[in-house]
């Protein structure tokens, strides 16, 4: 905006310029018929005459380089101009497509919690109603995560190894015992990689 209104400052500049040459070269125009005709003129007035249309022939070539500073200035405005507003638009850009790749990602990313969320709620069906209620009672606990799995004696919800008593412990247990880590007191899931 500050290069757009230095341009339009500039143009204006440039028309009252253009302006001011127009009308004295008007003036000189007039002059020079008055002195060529000569109709009329004292010895004097045509003395002031020529001094006036030598005058004003001077004032005209100043106000010319006046009006082709200002063009030098508006040019280089409005160069500038062009310049923002190419990248005005390039950043434009770039901000509209990080928005649809945003949108897209938000889109998969909501999909993908509805499958999940139909998916737990099956599940969940499926699940006897007092281990349902032990997990939540421990997710909330435990910021949200009531279950982590175990993995090569370790548990994925602390980080933490298993002692050998407890992995002996979760050695004898069945296969369908809920159990748990003694130390964060999550459930512990047992798959083919536990290292028990």
């Amino acid at each position: 905006m500050a290069a757009q209104t230095q341009a339009s400052d500039a143009a204006r500049e440039q028309t009252k310029a253009e302006q001011d040459v127009d009308q004295v070269r008007q003036r000189a125009a007039r002059d020079q018929q008055r002195l060529d005709s000569g109709a009329g003129i004292s010895a004097r007035d045509l003395a002031n005459l020529q001094s006036e249309v030598v005058s004003l022939a001077k004032r005209q070539a100043d106000l010319e380089d006046v009006v082709l500073e200002v063009m030098e200035r508006l040019e280089g405005a409005q160069e500038r101009v062009t310049e923002l507003t190419e990248r005005v638009s390039a950043l434009e850009a770039k901000l509209t497509d990080a928005t649809a790749r945003r949108d897209a990602a938000t889109g998969e990313l909501d999909a993908e919690a509805a499958k999940v969320t139909k998916d737990r709620e099956v599940i969940v069906a499926s699940m006897p109603t007092d281990l349902m209620a032990l997990y939540e009672k421990i997710r909330v606990k435990q910021g949200g995560v009531g279950a982590a799995r175990l993995y090569q004696r370790r548990c994925e919800g602390c980080r933490l190894e298993l002692d050998m008593a407890e992995v002996n412990e979760i050695k004898a247990a069945a296969r369908d015992q809920v159990v748990r880590h003694e130390n964060c007191g999550r459930i512990l899931v047992r798959t083919a990689d536990s290292g028990i």
